[in-house]
């Protein structure tokens, strides 16, 4: 089986979301599904990520090779993003084939907050608020990186943090019951393996 993440800009996403969603196929009885995330064509943001012709155009090019292909993007505190992410499923339909699932999810605000989930966190932090906080990555991901002295290390720490946080992965999916789970029940919904 392989999967390919659609990220909205793999650059830094990509260090980040390929260990988690690797934890979360193993997660779903997938433990020797390829994880890879698409690099061409690239989404440069928000914004190209939810227009149905660049998702149009990476589905055409690898849906031979795909399964399961994952967007995943940021809710940014976009309480109408779900609804976006909906209709694009609805237009894949009719581009992937049979056999194959296009499932988009919304990180709860930002992925990094899937990375932080797996971690202990500073005592002070509340996870709570950190997934309610709309914009995470500034506030709290890179004060955490800068803490574990990572910045420096590829996708500013994401790549260690993430791996170190995938190894956690049952804490980010009880965190992350509106996204992580969900994405992960859906998954299964496909698979015909519920749990």
């Amino acid at each position: 089986m392989t999967v390919l993440i659609l990220a909205e800009d793999f650059v830094k996403d990509e260090f980040l979301l390929q260990p988690i969603i690797q934890a979360m196929m193993k997660e779903v009885g997938k433990s020797k599904a390829k994880v890879k995330v698409c690099k061409d064509p690239r989404f440069h943001g928000t914004g190209e990520a939810l227009k149905w012709e660049f998702i149009e155009q990476a589905l055409s090019r690898h849906r031979g090779m795909v399964d399961l292909f994952l967007l995943c993007v940021d809710r940014d505190g976009d309480a109408n993003r779900q609804g976006v992410l909906d209709y694009l499923e609805r237009q894949a339909e009719a581009v992937i084939g049979e056999g194959r699932a296009f499932l988009a999810e919304n990180a709860w605000q930002e992925v990094e907050v899937w990375l932080l989930m797996g971690h202990d966190l500073p005592p002070k932090w509340n996870w709570k608020e950190i997934r309610q906080e709309t914009h995470p990555k500034e506030r709290y991901y890179r004060v955490f990186a800068e803490g574990r002295g990572v910045l420096d290390l590829p996708g500013e720490g994401r790549d260690k943090l993430a791996r170190q946080a995938a190894s956690r992965y049952d804490r980010i999916r009880q965190r992350c019951k509106e996204d992580v789970l969900r994405l992960e029940g859906r998954i299964r919904d496909w698979l015909g393996n519920p749990k």
